[in-house]
């Protein structure tokens, strides 16, 4: 990733919008939240949780330090998410592999880096 700031408090965002297939209507509510995972080789990184807004669109802020697991700093990680319905695993990605952040990041000002992973057409 870019060093756009010398704050060490900068956060990677990452988003990704749900649509409900065949109606054409986001995901919305309480009854849908969304976890973000980085496929590791020993274990996956939870990186965090969110519930659809009212366009669907789902928001994950984190530490870039998140993406460091102690031997190699993950410039291109590998993202998957997980959407529970009513609490039960309803759609799960595939695995992102590869990701490479540094071609489609975008800066905000103040905040750090968003990550737009695009949109994904489940059942609702």
């Amino acid at each position: 990733m870019k060093n756009y700031s010398l704050d060490t408090e900068m956060m990677i965002e990452v988003n990704a919008r749900f649509i409900a297939k065949g109606q054409d209507e986001p995901l919305t509510g309480n009854i849908y939240n969304v976890r973000l995972f980085e496929r590791d080789f020993l274990e996956d990184e939870f990186l965090g949780e969110s519930i659809p807004d009212e366009h669907g669109v789902v928001h994950f802020r984190f530490s870039p330090a998140k993406l460091h697991d102690g031997f190699l700093d993950d410039k291109m990680p590998d993202f998957f998410f997980v959407l529970y319905k009513n609490g039960e695993v309803h759609f799960q990605s595939q695995v992102m592999e590869n990701v490479y952040l540094d071609a489609i990041e975008l800066y905000k000002k103040g905040t750090g880096e968003i990550i737009y992973l695009g949109t994904f057409l489940v059942d609702a």
